[in-house]
Protein backbone atom coordinates (compact mmCIF):
# COMPACT_ATOMS: atom_id res chain seq x y z
CA UNK A 1 0.00 0.00 0.00
CA UNK A 2 2.94 2.32 0.57
CA UNK A 3 3.73 2.11 -3.16
CA UNK A 4 0.13 3.02 -4.03
CA UNK A 5 0.23 6.00 -1.65
CA UNK A 6 3.46 7.18 -3.26
CA UNK A 7 1.95 6.84 -6.74
CA UNK A 8 -1.24 8.72 -5.80
CA UNK A 9 0.52 11.62 -4.06
CA UNK A 10 3.15 12.10 -6.75
CA UNK A 11 0.53 11.86 -9.50
CA UNK A 12 -1.67 14.46 -7.81
CA UNK A 13 1.29 16.81 -7.40
CA UNK A 14 2.50 16.39 -10.98
CA UNK A 15 -0.92 16.58 -12.67
CA UNK A 16 -2.14 19.53 -10.60
CA UNK A 17 0.85 21.62 -11.64
CA UNK A 18 0.83 20.34 -15.22
CA UNK A 19 -2.85 21.25 -15.69
CA UNK A 20 -2.61 24.61 -13.93
CA UNK A 21 0.39 25.99 -15.81
CA UNK A 22 -1.41 26.67 -19.14
CA UNK A 23 -4.28 28.34 -17.28
CA UNK A 24 -1.86 30.50 -15.29
CA UNK A 25 0.02 31.42 -18.47
CA UNK A 26 -3.18 32.83 -19.96
CA UNK A 27 -4.15 34.58 -16.73
CA UNK A 28 -0.71 36.14 -16.18
CA UNK A 29 -0.57 37.35 -19.78
CA UNK A 30 -4.01 38.91 -19.42
CA UNK A 31 -2.91 40.73 -16.27
CA UNK A 32 0.28 41.96 -17.90
CA UNK A 33 2.33 39.91 -15.44
CA UNK A 34 5.16 39.24 -17.88
CA UNK A 35 8.93 39.51 -17.95
CA UNK A 36 11.53 39.78 -20.69
CA UNK A 37 13.60 36.70 -21.51
CA UNK A 38 17.00 38.32 -21.12
CA UNK A 39 18.94 35.41 -22.61
CA UNK A 40 17.07 35.72 -25.91
CA UNK A 41 18.16 38.27 -28.53
CA UNK A 42 14.59 39.46 -29.16
CA UNK A 43 13.92 39.90 -25.41
CA UNK A 44 10.54 38.18 -25.87
CA UNK A 45 7.94 38.55 -23.12
CA UNK A 46 7.04 35.49 -21.06
CA UNK A 47 4.32 35.05 -18.37
CA UNK A 48 5.73 35.38 -14.85
CA UNK A 49 5.15 33.99 -11.33
CA UNK A 50 4.64 30.38 -12.42
CA UNK A 51 5.75 29.29 -8.98
CA UNK A 52 2.15 29.54 -7.80
CA UNK A 53 1.33 26.45 -9.88
CA UNK A 54 4.20 24.52 -8.30
CA UNK A 55 3.03 25.50 -4.82
CA UNK A 56 -0.54 24.45 -5.69
CA UNK A 57 0.66 21.07 -6.94
CA UNK A 58 2.95 20.49 -3.97
CA UNK A 59 0.32 21.47 -1.40
CA UNK A 60 -2.28 19.24 -3.09
CA UNK A 61 0.07 16.24 -3.01
CA UNK A 62 1.06 16.81 0.62
CA UNK A 63 -2.57 17.22 1.75
CA UNK A 64 -3.51 13.98 -0.02
CA UNK A 65 -0.63 12.28 1.81
CA UNK A 66 -1.86 13.61 5.17
CA UNK A 67 -5.42 12.49 4.35
CA UNK A 68 -4.36 8.94 3.45
CA UNK A 69 -2.06 8.72 6.46
CA UNK A 70 -4.74 9.90 8.86
CA UNK A 71 -7.92 8.25 7.60
CA UNK A 72 -6.63 5.13 5.83
CA UNK A 73 -3.47 4.15 7.71
CA UNK A 74 -4.56 5.74 11.04
CA UNK A 75 -1.06 7.15 11.46
CA UNK A 76 -0.08 10.51 12.90
CA UNK A 77 3.64 10.14 12.26
CA UNK A 78 5.08 13.57 11.46
CA UNK A 79 1.64 15.20 11.15
CA UNK A 80 2.50 18.27 13.23
CA UNK A 81 5.84 18.74 11.50
CA UNK A 82 4.24 18.36 8.05
CA UNK A 83 1.69 21.08 8.79
CA UNK A 84 4.49 23.31 10.07
CA UNK A 85 6.41 22.59 6.86
CA UNK A 86 3.33 23.45 4.77
CA UNK A 87 2.96 26.77 6.59
CA UNK A 88 6.61 27.63 5.95
CA UNK A 89 6.39 26.75 2.25
CA UNK A 90 3.19 28.76 1.79
CA UNK A 91 4.60 31.80 3.60
CA UNK A 92 7.77 31.67 1.49
CA UNK A 93 5.73 31.42 -1.70
CA UNK A 94 3.55 34.35 -0.59
CA UNK A 95 6.58 36.62 -0.02
CA UNK A 96 7.95 35.60 -3.41
CA UNK A 97 4.62 36.20 -5.13
CA UNK A 98 4.37 39.70 -3.68
CA UNK A 99 7.81 40.43 -5.12
CA UNK A 100 6.71 39.02 -8.49
CA UNK A 101 3.71 41.36 -8.55
CA UNK A 102 5.85 44.38 -7.66
CA UNK A 103 8.17 43.55 -10.54
CA UNK A 104 11.79 42.52 -11.10
CA UNK A 105 13.29 46.02 -11.24
CA UNK A 106 10.93 47.84 -8.84
CA UNK A 107 10.35 44.99 -6.40
CA UNK A 108 11.42 44.68 -2.79
CA UNK A 109 14.98 45.44 -1.78
CA UNK A 110 17.21 42.58 -0.69
CA UNK A 111 17.07 43.81 2.91
CA UNK A 112 13.26 43.85 2.85
CA UNK A 113 13.18 40.31 1.45
CA UNK A 114 15.42 39.04 4.24
CA UNK A 115 13.29 40.74 6.89
CA UNK A 116 10.09 39.29 5.44
CA UNK A 117 11.54 35.77 5.43
CA UNK A 118 12.20 35.86 9.18
CA UNK A 119 8.58 34.93 10.10
CA UNK A 120 8.80 32.00 7.66
CA UNK A 121 11.01 30.15 10.15
CA UNK A 122 8.59 30.50 13.07
CA UNK A 123 6.42 27.38 12.40
CA UNK A 124 9.37 24.95 12.48
CA UNK A 125 10.94 26.71 15.46
CA UNK A 126 7.67 26.45 17.43
CA UNK A 127 7.29 22.69 16.86
CA UNK A 128 10.98 22.22 17.74
CA UNK A 129 11.57 20.36 14.46
CA UNK A 130 14.74 18.39 13.79
CA UNK A 131 17.44 17.09 16.09
CA UNK A 132 19.54 19.48 18.16
CA UNK A 133 22.45 17.00 18.11
CA UNK A 134 24.48 17.39 14.92
CA UNK A 135 27.54 15.54 13.64
CA UNK A 136 30.03 18.33 12.89
CA UNK A 137 33.16 17.47 10.85
CA UNK A 138 36.31 17.42 13.03
CA UNK A 139 34.19 18.08 16.15
CA UNK A 140 31.95 15.01 16.26
CA UNK A 141 28.46 15.12 17.75
CA UNK A 142 27.48 18.49 19.22
CA UNK A 143 24.24 19.21 21.09
CA UNK A 144 23.09 22.78 20.36
CA UNK A 145 20.14 22.52 22.75
CA UNK A 146 17.72 25.46 22.50
CA UNK A 147 20.07 27.26 20.12
CA UNK A 148 18.99 24.78 17.43
CA UNK A 149 15.28 25.74 17.15
CA UNK A 150 15.75 29.37 18.15
CA UNK A 151 18.84 30.23 16.12
CA UNK A 152 20.03 27.54 13.69
CA UNK A 153 16.60 26.65 12.27
CA UNK A 154 15.71 30.30 11.48
CA UNK A 155 19.18 30.94 10.02
CA UNK A 156 18.92 27.84 7.84
CA UNK A 157 15.47 28.70 6.50
CA UNK A 158 16.22 32.39 5.94
CA UNK A 159 19.54 31.55 4.28
CA UNK A 160 18.12 28.86 1.99
CA UNK A 161 15.06 30.91 1.03
CA UNK A 162 17.10 33.93 0.01
CA UNK A 163 20.13 32.00 -1.25
CA UNK A 164 18.18 29.81 -3.67
CA UNK A 165 16.91 32.96 -5.33
CA UNK A 166 20.43 34.02 -6.32
CA UNK A 167 21.20 31.29 -8.89
CA UNK A 168 18.43 32.04 -11.38
CA UNK A 169 17.53 33.69 -14.66
CA UNK A 170 18.06 30.84 -17.16
CA UNK A 171 15.22 28.80 -18.65
CA UNK A 172 14.57 25.65 -16.65
CA UNK A 173 17.45 26.14 -14.24
CA UNK A 174 15.56 26.91 -11.03
CA UNK A 175 12.98 24.13 -11.50
CA UNK A 176 15.51 21.51 -12.62
CA UNK A 177 18.04 22.29 -9.91
CA UNK A 178 15.34 22.15 -7.25
CA UNK A 179 14.13 18.77 -8.54
CA UNK A 180 17.67 17.35 -8.37
CA UNK A 181 18.36 18.65 -4.86
CA UNK A 182 15.00 17.53 -3.43
CA UNK A 183 15.21 14.10 -5.10
CA UNK A 184 18.65 13.60 -3.56
CA UNK A 185 17.43 14.60 -0.11
CA UNK A 186 14.39 12.33 -0.60
CA UNK A 187 16.65 9.35 -1.28
CA UNK A 188 18.86 10.11 1.72
CA UNK A 189 15.89 10.52 4.07
CA UNK A 190 14.37 7.27 2.76
CA UNK A 191 17.66 5.44 3.37
CA UNK A 192 17.68 6.94 6.87
CA UNK A 193 14.20 5.60 7.64
CA UNK A 194 12.35 8.93 7.49
CA UNK A 195 9.85 7.98 4.81
CA UNK A 196 7.46 10.86 5.55
CA UNK A 197 10.23 13.41 5.02
CA UNK A 198 11.10 11.67 1.76
CA UNK A 199 7.46 12.04 0.68
CA UNK A 200 7.49 15.82 1.19
CA UNK A 201 10.66 16.18 -0.88
CA UNK A 202 9.43 13.92 -3.69
CA UNK A 203 6.01 15.57 -3.90
CA UNK A 204 7.60 19.00 -4.40
CA UNK A 205 10.17 17.53 -6.82
CA UNK A 206 7.41 16.05 -9.01
CA UNK A 207 5.57 19.36 -9.05
CA UNK A 208 8.81 20.98 -10.24
CA UNK A 209 9.21 18.37 -12.99
CA UNK A 210 5.73 19.16 -14.28
CA UNK A 211 6.59 22.87 -14.33
CA UNK A 212 9.91 22.15 -16.04
CA UNK A 213 8.03 20.86 -19.11
CA UNK A 214 6.81 24.43 -19.74
CA UNK A 215 9.86 26.23 -18.33
CA UNK A 216 12.64 24.44 -20.24
CA UNK A 217 14.44 26.23 -23.09
CA UNK A 218 12.68 28.07 -24.72
CA UNK A 219 10.58 28.92 -21.69
CA UNK A 220 6.85 29.48 -22.08
CA UNK A 221 6.57 30.59 -18.44
CA UNK A 222 8.94 32.00 -15.81
CA UNK A 223 9.07 30.66 -12.24
CA UNK A 224 9.46 33.99 -10.46
CA UNK A 225 10.38 34.48 -6.81
CA UNK A 226 7.21 32.61 -5.85
CA UNK A 227 9.00 29.43 -6.98
CA UNK A 228 12.56 30.18 -5.85
CA UNK A 229 11.48 31.25 -2.36
CA UNK A 230 9.14 28.28 -1.91
CA UNK A 231 11.74 25.78 -3.17
CA UNK A 232 14.52 27.29 -1.08
CA UNK A 233 12.31 27.06 2.01
CA UNK A 234 11.35 23.47 1.12
CA UNK A 235 14.99 22.42 0.85
CA UNK A 236 15.69 23.88 4.30
CA UNK A 237 12.55 22.31 5.77
CA UNK A 238 13.36 18.85 4.40
CA UNK A 239 16.99 19.10 5.53
CA UNK A 240 15.94 20.08 9.07
CA UNK A 241 13.15 17.50 9.42
CA UNK A 242 15.38 14.72 8.07
CA UNK A 243 18.51 15.84 9.96
CA UNK A 244 20.29 16.20 6.61
CA UNK A 245 21.81 19.65 7.06
CA UNK A 246 25.31 18.65 5.98
CA UNK A 247 24.03 17.03 2.78
CA UNK A 248 21.98 20.13 1.97
CA UNK A 249 25.10 22.27 2.46
CA UNK A 250 26.96 20.15 -0.11
CA UNK A 251 24.11 20.48 -2.60
CA UNK A 252 24.03 24.24 -2.00
CA UNK A 253 27.66 24.83 -3.02
CA UNK A 254 26.77 26.65 -6.29
CA UNK A 255 24.54 28.99 -4.31
CA UNK A 256 27.31 29.68 -1.78
CA UNK A 257 29.50 30.55 -4.77
CA UNK A 258 26.94 33.15 -5.84
CA UNK A 259 26.85 34.61 -2.33
CA UNK A 260 30.63 35.03 -2.42
CA UNK A 261 30.41 36.64 -5.86
CA UNK A 262 27.75 39.01 -4.51
CA UNK A 263 30.13 40.07 -1.75
CA UNK A 264 32.88 40.48 -4.34
CA UNK A 265 31.09 42.79 -6.76
CA UNK A 266 29.14 44.72 -4.11
CA UNK A 267 31.73 45.31 -1.44
CA UNK A 268 35.12 44.67 -3.06
CA UNK A 269 34.73 45.82 -6.68
CA UNK A 270 32.05 48.36 -5.64
CA UNK A 271 29.85 47.46 -8.63
CA UNK A 272 26.05 47.67 -8.61
CA UNK A 273 23.36 46.06 -10.79
CA UNK A 274 25.31 42.95 -11.82
CA UNK A 275 23.07 40.42 -13.60
CA UNK A 276 23.47 36.68 -14.14
CA UNK A 277 22.37 36.84 -17.78
CA UNK A 278 24.88 36.28 -20.56
CA UNK A 279 25.72 38.70 -23.35
CA UNK A 280 23.36 37.57 -26.13
CA UNK A 281 24.48 37.45 -29.78
CA UNK A 282 22.18 37.55 -32.82
CA UNK A 283 22.42 33.77 -33.26
CA UNK A 284 21.32 33.22 -29.65
CA UNK A 285 24.75 32.24 -28.36
CA UNK A 286 26.04 33.70 -25.11
CA UNK A 287 29.29 35.42 -24.20
CA UNK A 288 30.63 36.54 -20.85
CA UNK A 289 28.66 39.67 -19.88
CA UNK A 290 31.51 41.12 -17.83
CA UNK A 291 35.27 40.93 -17.72
CA UNK A 292 35.10 39.05 -14.42
CA UNK A 293 33.07 36.13 -13.11
CA UNK A 294 30.28 37.49 -10.90
CA UNK A 295 27.87 34.55 -10.94
CA UNK A 296 27.99 30.75 -11.10
CA UNK A 297 26.42 30.93 -14.57
CA UNK A 298 29.25 33.24 -15.69
CA UNK A 299 31.69 30.56 -14.55
CA UNK A 300 29.77 27.95 -16.56
CA UNK A 301 29.93 30.14 -19.71
CA UNK A 302 33.66 30.66 -19.21
CA UNK A 303 34.32 26.94 -18.77
CA UNK A 304 32.16 25.98 -21.73
CA UNK A 305 34.01 28.48 -23.92
CA UNK A 306 37.14 26.38 -23.42
CA UNK A 307 35.49 23.42 -25.19
CA UNK A 308 32.89 25.08 -27.43
CA UNK A 309 33.15 27.97 -29.86
CA UNK A 310 29.52 28.92 -29.28
CA UNK A 311 27.75 28.54 -25.95
CA UNK A 312 23.96 28.59 -25.72
CA UNK A 313 21.56 28.98 -22.81
CA UNK A 314 20.74 25.27 -22.88
CA UNK A 315 24.45 24.46 -22.47
CA UNK A 316 24.73 26.63 -19.37
CA UNK A 317 21.64 25.09 -17.79
CA UNK A 318 22.86 21.54 -18.48
CA UNK A 319 26.24 22.39 -16.94
CA UNK A 320 24.51 23.60 -13.78
CA UNK A 321 22.46 20.38 -13.72
CA UNK A 322 25.62 18.32 -14.19
CA UNK A 323 27.26 20.15 -11.29
CA UNK A 324 24.30 19.35 -9.06
CA UNK A 325 24.35 15.68 -10.14
CA UNK A 326 28.02 15.46 -9.16
CA UNK A 327 27.30 17.11 -5.81
CA UNK A 328 24.39 14.69 -5.34
CA UNK A 329 26.71 11.74 -5.91
CA UNK A 330 29.18 13.18 -3.39
CA UNK A 331 26.41 13.61 -0.82
CA UNK A 332 25.18 10.04 -1.38
CA UNK A 333 28.72 8.65 -1.21
CA UNK A 334 29.30 10.03 2.30
CA UNK A 335 25.91 8.92 3.63
CA UNK A 336 25.95 6.24 6.29
CA UNK A 337 23.31 4.99 8.79
CA UNK A 338 25.03 6.99 11.54
CA UNK A 339 25.35 10.22 9.54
Amino acid sequence: MADLTLFICLSVSFLTTFLLVPRWMNKATGMGLEGKDMNKYDRRKVPEAGGVTVIAGAVSGILIYIFLNTFYFSSEVGAVEIFAALTTILLAGFVGFIDDILGWKSGMTQRTKVLLTIPIAIPLAIVNAGESIMNIPFLGFVDFGMFFPLLLVPLGIIGATNGYNMLAGYNGMEAGTGAIILSTLALISWLSGAGWVSMIALIVAFSLLAFLWFNKVPARIFPGDSLTYAVGATIAVVAILGNMEKFALILFIPFFFDVLMFVRFRFIDKVNNIEAFGKVNKDGSLDMPYGKVYDFTHLMIKLLKVFKKKVYERDVVLMVFLTEFVLALIALSIWSPSS
